[in-house]
């Protein structure tokens, strides 16, 4: 059991200490340093992931651990959007008087977001999950003194106290079924004898849990009112990071069932059910935020097409991971625009904004698009490689929905791009914040244009990504 292979961890549970020490013993307006120390914790944390990168796949930590492609692959994906979210904060939280310790609970959620995604263990599962909510919680309501945020943050921990609550169910009914909480055991108990009625409740209940980190149906609700109401580089983290952990969590858990469980029809109905009702209910939104939360939750059904065609298709798991890359920079990018306008986000808003300002309205045309899936955006590449696994493993009806689906969201994305286009200019968008938020909307805008022309590049890079089970 090296400790070297949970280094990357180490060192954003250090940076997190770090940074609530600081915080204690430094004036408020001193603050803004505990950002560079959270960005030094994230980049010694990238910088050790690299370096496990190449080993063969294999279990640590009494099997409990995974350092797999998945799990490294993802470690990467979660930890640069990490970066981005702490980079577009400072000027937001300025005036916070906590503003210090919201570091450290971003690198805390980063790191349970970090244990789904490795967990080779339903304890382990459970942990991460807990971990990330714990942490979340906070930041969705951490303006205390805005009802919108309090409204946010209390929908989403009582979602998340019922949901997880089913996870936790689900993992014991599944430990009674089998008498072991390890990956490998439950898959290898499975395989041989069990009581598929008892098996089909385990399964439902955590699929349910682990609906909530991903906003899918049906727990989802709490998606649009955080995405609205929270800080926004908050909404940043919450539309975006516990997604990435939890469709990698899913997709492990998928994979250890037998095949004459019902797991496959019952993820395509949640992601049929997801991308609709998100596509559906962004169409009448007219605040950008929110209507990037129902658009959050419209992902997270593309993203379960790659887990409903797991173990037949091969790529499934790199189109998977591809994908949630792809879509958080995406995200990410529009939400540095949201910040660097000061959340302002009503459509009215943003009529005339290419005229006053060309730089960040462009930014956020291109991350819009690259969401909807334009080529050659990096968007098209995730949703391109989604739909040829999902064809690939039979399941041209789902692709059909999810086609459908895409067309939709055109509509609404218009809806923004069209007023900042042509629309007559509003002075409401003239408060512009700092340097942060300005540099963060640029590298993020940077980063969907060279990830679209590099995409080859990085589908080779992802394609032979496995489990380590």
């Amino acid at each position: 059991m090296p400790i070297g292979d949970v280094l990357p961890e180490i060192s954003l549970t250090l940076g997190a200490v770090a940074i609530v020490l600081f915080a204690s013993f430094v004036r408020q307006r001193q603050h803004h340093w505990a950002a560079v120390l959270a960005l030094l914790a994230i980049g010694l944390g990238a910088g050790l992931t690299v370096a496990q990168w190449g080993g063969a796949p294999r279990l640590t930590f009494s099997g409990v651990w995974a350092l797999d492609g998945v799990a490294l692959a993802s470690k990467l994906v979660v930890l640069v959007a990490g970066a981005l979210v702490v980079a577009m904060s400072p000027e937001w939280m300025r005036t916070d008087r906590r503003h210090g310790e919201y570091y450290a609970l971003v690198l805390f959620a980063l790191l349970g977001v970090i244990m789904m995604a490795s967990a080779s263990d339903t304890m382990e599962l459970v942990l991460g999950v807990l971990l990330s909510s714990v942490a979340s919680y906070p930041l969705a309501a951490y303006h205390r003194g805005w009802a919108p945020a309090l409204e946010a943050g209390m929908k989403y921990f009582l979602i998340g106290a019922l949901t997880n609550t089913l996870l936790t169910i689900g993992v014991v009914v599944l430990f009674g079924l089998t008498g072991s909480t390890g990956y490998p055991d439950i898959a290898q108990t499975l395989a041989t004898d069990s009581d598929r009625l008892a098996l089909t409740i385990a399964t439902a209940c955590v699929v349910l849990g682990l609906t909530f980190k991903l906003a899918a149906f049906p727990a989802h609700a709490w998606m649009p009112d955080v995405a609205q109401g929270s800080p926004v580089p908050a909404a940043a983290f919450l539309t975006v990071i516990p997604k990435v952990g939890a469709a990698v969590a899913l997709a492990r858990f998928v994979s250890l069932l037998p095949p004459d469980v019902a797991s496959r029809a019952i993820v395509a109905l949640i992601s049929v059910a997801t991308m609709t009702l998100g596509n559906v209910a962004a169409l009448r939104q007219t605040d950008v935020r929110r209507l990037l939360g129902w658009s959050s939750v419209s992902q997270s059904g593309y993203a379960l097409m790659a887990i409903v065609v797991l173990g037949v298709s091969d790529q499934a798991l790199p189109a998977l991971v591809f994908f949630l890359a792809s879509y958080a920079t995406a995200n990410l990018a529009a939400f540095a625009v949201v910040t660097h306008l000061r959340g302002r986000t009503a459509l009215d808003d943003y009529r005339g904004l290419a005229r006053h300002a060309p730089i960040a309205a462009t930014i956020l045309i291109v991350s819009l698009l690259s969401l909807v899936g334009i080529p050659p955006l990096v968007g098209f590449f995730g949703k391109l490689m989604l739909f040829r696994v999902t064809l690939d493993g039979g399941y041209a009806w789902l692709a059909l929905v999810a086609a459908i689906n895409t067309v939709v969201s055109l509509f609404y994305y218009l809806r923004i791009v069209a007023p900042m286009m042509f629309g007559n200019h509003r002075s409401a968008v003239h408060v512009l914040s700092g340097q942060w938020a300005r540099a963060t909307m640029a590298v993020a805008g940077v980063l969907l244009i060279v990830g679209g022309l590099g995409a080859e590049a990085l589908s080779l890079f992802t394609e032979s990504i496995r489990f380590a089970l």
